[in-house]
Order: C-alpha cells, then structure tokens, then sequence
C-alpha cells in the first residue's frame, strides 16, 4: 500500500539536497537511534516535543509517521507533546489537509481531537494537544525530539526517554493573523517533510 496519491506525488518531488551540512549534523542522532532500534529489530518510539504540543511536534509527528511508511520501516510508533497542553492550531490542520492527508475532526471545543490518515488501509495518527508525559504517551524506551528552542531549554530531562534529541524549527506562529499565514505554514510543513524523508531514506534494511 502506498501513501494518497497527492502525499506520494509531493514526496516523490522533495530534493533532499536543499538540507545545508550542518542540518544534517543536527538531524544525525534521530537517524541514529532508528538505524540502532532498526538492526535490532526493536520498536521505534519517537515522542515530538515543543512547548504547548499546537503546531511544530505536531507536523513532526505526523510526516516522521508518514515517511516511516513510505520507505516501509515497520514498528515505528510516532508521538507529540508539549511542557503544557493548549490545542492543535487549526492552521495545522488546514495545512495537513491541503496537502494531501485525510483530516476528520473527532471532537470539538478547546482541545479538538483529529484524525489524520496517510493512507487508506493505515491506522489514523489521533492528533491533539497534550502534555509529554500524557497517558497517550510512551512511559519508556523513546527518543524525544525537541522541537521548539523553549521546549529544550524546559526540559533537560525528558523522564523515560532513552535518547533526547534537539532538532528545532521556526515557529510559524509568528505569522498568525497576517497575509502569510498559509505560505508559512506550508513552507514549515515542507521544510519537516524534506527532513523526516532525509532521515528515513538513510535507514538501512
């Protein structure tokens, strides 16, 4: 099975040659603990951290998941949270469907509860905000990826985790409210694509 036909045409169009040497540098150790879980045959925990769990560990979650399935990379279990949970932007939402993926709203009110498909026959990612240690969450035997410059700052210790890797992204936030609110939002969806399709196409079977 493969990805929708919109999500496979976009990733079969993504140069990975855009990323600089020193990005790949940062994004090495994630690559790492998947190759080291991989040759072991050992499931794949990957929890997405920022701050309030609303946007950035959101796409990061969804695309890591995404590529995981693409290059058929079996017992990769993908997660986000945050230091505090407020609620998935809506903007994330709209980006994720624009681009190609199923997006059902489950639930309304302050906190929505999505569920974002990849493919047809592929369980759903259930993408709302909560906190990094939230039951939704693995206990032990992750990798957590810090997302947010403030998220890693926060917390030097992510309970539970085996590895902690800081792989940070601009926060499209920063262009809510104005003219380039989507064209941000799809540049910092794409820009997590291109790096989630990097480190997966690098792991070897």
């Amino acid at each position: 099975m493969k990805t929708f036909t919109n999500l496979e045409n976009l990733i079969s169009s993504i140069d990975t040659n855009s990323i600089s040497e020193d990005r790949k540098q940062t994004l090495r150790p994630l690559l790492d603990f998947i190759q080291e879980k991989k040759s072991n045959n050992q499931e794949i925990r990957l929890n997405f951290i920022c701050t309030h769990n609303s946007r950035r560990s959101h796409l990061a979650q969804i695309w890591a998941q995404t590529m995981a399935f693409h290059f058929g990379i079996e017992k990769v279990f993908c997660y986000s949270g945050g230091t505090e949970a407020t609620a998935l932007f809506s903007m994330v939402a709209k980006t994720l469907k624009n681009t190609g993926f199923d997006v059902q709203t489950l639930s309304e009110g302050n906190n929505p509860v999505y569920s974002i498909k990849y493919s047809e026959n592929e369980h759903p990612v259930i993408g709302f905000s909560k906190k990094l240690d939230d039951d939704f969450n693995p206990k032990s035997e992750f990798c957590a990826i810090m997302t947010c410059d403030s998220a890693n700052e926060a917390c030097p210790f992510v309970p539970g985790a085996t590895k902690r890797v800081p792989i940070t992204f601009e926060d499209p936030k920063a262009f809510d409210n104005t003219p380039q609110q989507a064209q941000k939002y799809q540049e910092r969806s794409l820009q997590i694509a291109t790096e989630m399709l990097f480190v997966f196409s690098k792991i070897q079977s």
